[in-house]
């Protein structure tokens, strides 16, 4: 199984977790998924200082920048696999 196949069935079985992950890890996914989706942020930030779930996404994905998507994605599986026990 490729790495693309992997990461689309770790997007599936993120969905059907035991437990919800805590928020930090809940960002974290967020922020692999979308550069491995959609490469590097190129949003400006959240013009609403108080949206603070806006602010962390946009930090966390932020904090991603360089990272090439199959290496996103091969970090994305593997926090779904340590999540899933």
């Amino acid at each position: 199984m490729d790495i693309k196949q992997e990461f689309e069935q770790a997007v599936a079985d993120s969905k059907n977790l035991d437990e919800r992950p805590d928020n930090e890890t809940l960002l974290q996914l967020y922020s692999l998924y979308k550069q491995a989706k959609e490469g590097d942020l190129t949003a400006d930030p959240p013009a609403n200082t108080f949206d603070f779930v806006a602010k962390a996404k946009y930090q966390a994905w932020a904090a991603l920048k360089g990272k090439s998507a199959n290496d996103a994605m091969t970090d994305y599986v593997a926090l779904i696999k340590k999540l899933k026990g």
